[in-house]
């Protein structure tokens, strides 16, 4: 009676465990498996040795004769743990265990084995281990290895090609030149990829699809897409690839309208570009402020039956948003719900980020809690938007209260700064310098080394020593710190202390671009520092710019025009300084006792000289 073999049942997949008794049988009594389920357990073990193992076993299964299939899942997974040696050895024994020699498919997965391991000299020398079998290379394996060699080095492979495949009479097909024109593309080199599609038709050879698209993607890649779509107009059969590439090039250039016209184009010729090319074209419309033709191209896509995802939604929310119809972009939220397409939160914090910009906080506050009703989790956008939005509104109190919220969930503020410094700015902007102070102390549990960074500058500016507190301030964002308000607020003062007014100009400028609209006390500062040294012009600028910021919350007050009013007097120039006046009360604001007395100086002055110069002759 033959003895029973065991089953290592470590070693076997599910879908072999699924056979009925395999657990409990042995061999013997049990149905052969199929080649199919031998090479898919080989490949599913999880080291070569374990591979190797159940190849043997699956030897010694009655009525089981191991065919190409199976030796080539275990050639693939020995190459995978670069086992080549082994690799060899099995494919001398084929011929004499299964009687046959190793197929074309197994020579490429060898091959393709050794150039994810970088063996390129074995690459090369793959020809030569077909011919050990007494066969000639095919045109795929010579393919396979030429495409292994051009993503190593582009000269190897032009060599190979000439030396190796042109030698031994193969010409190559269309595949083959695809493979060269990829490596010349992927090096740049645009002027021999022209070459080689010259020498294609030269040879009679018809250039596809992906052969010119290869070379017009590199050329849009260079910044060439005038040339790259009279480049397109050689393909007799240009394809949604061809389309996708160059609307994607015009959009990056920002050339609306070329984009739009290969967009027709693309649907004239009955494609649809795929969804990044249409949110391209989505973001561009968008950007200058066509969101109805945004939309419009859209449905065109719906209605082709194209592909439109959140990505593409929440471009065209934020592109309404930008314009301020932010009733228009929640109805598309509410659209692109009922057609299938599940908001993310993305597409909430678009929404909470321009209610925060137009001051309309409780509504933002609505949209953050209808995430939690949907279902969709805060993430640290979410937070620090809203809290920034919050605090700089004026509403400190519940910005307190998100920042809680963020601290307690899972995503916290993953050590980064900005909404303990958005709480700053707050403070900041209500005048409480001292509460921001505090505040800023209490941060250094989380941020120790900002906080103390922070407090040398501030003690530098205390004591006047201005220069050490810019080097501190200059090595904080060169080690990718982000500074505070507090530290640009009293930076700027000391600047202006020192009669250096042009850098705290400066540096007031830097503040705002990090979102961060000056108080009065600090607009005022710089504004008085530089009319008294007679840069009334300069001043002037500043405060008109200051204006077109009462959106962001720059609130005028008559510090802003008294300095100003005061040195244009100085100068004479009253009828200015009147001028300015008006302005300023125009805007409710009220002059103060100095703006008065200086206009009345400078009334006088000019009263007298014309008295005085009534007595010369005429």
């Amino acid at each position: 009676m033959p003895s029973k073999i065991t089953i290592p049942t470590a070693i076997i997949p599910l879908s072999l465990r699924s056979l009925p008794g395999l657990q409990s049988k042995p061999i013997s009594s049990l149905p052969s498996p199929t080649h199919e389920h031998i090479a898919r357990l080989i490949i599913d073990q999880k080291s070569a040795s374990h591979a190797l193992q159940t190849f043997r076993w699956a030897t010694k299964i009655p009525n089981f004769t191991h065919s190409r299939s199976t030796y080539r899942a275990l050639i693939h997974k020995l190459c995978t743990f670069r086992r080549f040696d082994t690799v060899k050895e099995l494919l001398d024994e084929m011929p004499h265990s299964i009687q046959s020699p190793p197929d074309e498919s197994i020579f490429i997965t060898v091959i393709r084995g050794l150039g994810r391991a970088h063996m390129i000299n074995d690459v090369v020398k793959a020809t030569d281990l077909v011919s050990r079998f007494n066969m000639t290379p095919s045109l795929k394996i010579f393919n396979s290895i030429l495409d292994v060699l051009v993503k190593e080095d582009i000269d190897l492979a032009r060599a190979f090609y000439r030396k190796k495949m042109m030698a031994s009479g193969v010409q190559g097909d269309d595949y083959t030149y695809a493979i060269l024109m990829k490596g010349l593309c992927l090096t740049n080199r645009v002027g021999d990829g022209f070459k080689l599609l010259h020498v294609m038709k030269s040879r009679g050879v018809k250039p596809n699809s992906v052969i010119y698209n290869t070379l017009i993607h590199s050329l849009c890649k260079n910044g060439k897409v005038g040339r790259a779509r009279s480049l397109m107009s050689y393909m007799e059969e240009p394809n949604d690839v061809t389309f996708s590439i160059l609307i994607c090039a015009y959009c990056k250039e920002e050339n609306l309208v070329n984009a739009l016209v290969l967009l027709e184009k693309s649907f004239s010729f009955g494609f649809v570009p795929d969804v990044v090319t249409i949110t391209k074209v989505l973001e561009l419309l968008c950007s200058v402020g066509r969101v109805t033709d945004a939309v419009e191209i859209l449905e065109r896509v719906e209605s082709k039956g194209g592909v439109i995802d959140v990505v593409a939604y929440n471009t065209l929310i934020k592109g309404f948003c930008r314009l301020g119809k932010l009733k228009v972009g929640c109805r598309f939220l509410k659209e692109m719900e009922r057609k299938g397409c599940l908001p993310n939160a993305d597409t909430y914090n678009i929404l909470i980020s321009s209610y925060c910009e137009t001051g309309v906080l409780d509504s933002a506050l609505d949209v953050f809690n209808d995430m939690k009703i949907d279902g969709i989790s805060w993430n640290f956008f979410t937070y620090d938007t809203l809290i920034r939005g919050l605090c700089s509104g004026g509403r400190i109190d519940d910005g307190l209260k998100i920042l809680q919220l963020m601290e307690d969930s899972k995503e916290g503020s993953k050590g980064r700064i900005s909404p303990y410094n958005s709480v700053l700015y707050g403070l900041y902007r209500e005048n409480q310098q001292d509460e921001a102070l505090e505040y800023l102390k209490q941060m250094e549990k989380l941020f120790p080394r900002a906080v103390d960074r922070s407090l040398k500058i501030l003690g530098f500016c205390v004591d006047g020593n201005v220069e050490d507190a810019k080097r501190c301030f200059d090595q904080m964002i060169e080690e990718g710190g982000v500074p505070n308000v507090v530290i640009y607020d009293c930076l700027i003062h000391a600047y202006c202390q020192e009669e250096r007014v042009r850098e705290a100009s400066e540096l007031m400028k830097e503040m705002t671009g990090h979102g961060y609209v000056p108080i009065a006390s600090t607009f005022n500062a710089v504004l008085s520092g530089l009319c008294r040294q007679g840069n009334v012009g300069t001043a002037l600028k500043l405060v008109e710019e200051d204006m077109r910021g009462i959106g962001r919350g720059s609130l005028p007050g008559s510090g802003h025009y008294s300095p100003l009013i005061k040195a244009l007097c100085e100068k004479g120039g009253f009828q200015s300084a009147s001028m300015l006046l008006v302005q300023m009360v125009g805007k409710g604001i009220l002059p103060d006792y100095l703006t008065w007395n200086s206009l009345l100086i400078c009334l006088s002055q000019q009263t007298t000289w014309s008295v005085n110069m009534s007595h010369f002759p005429k």
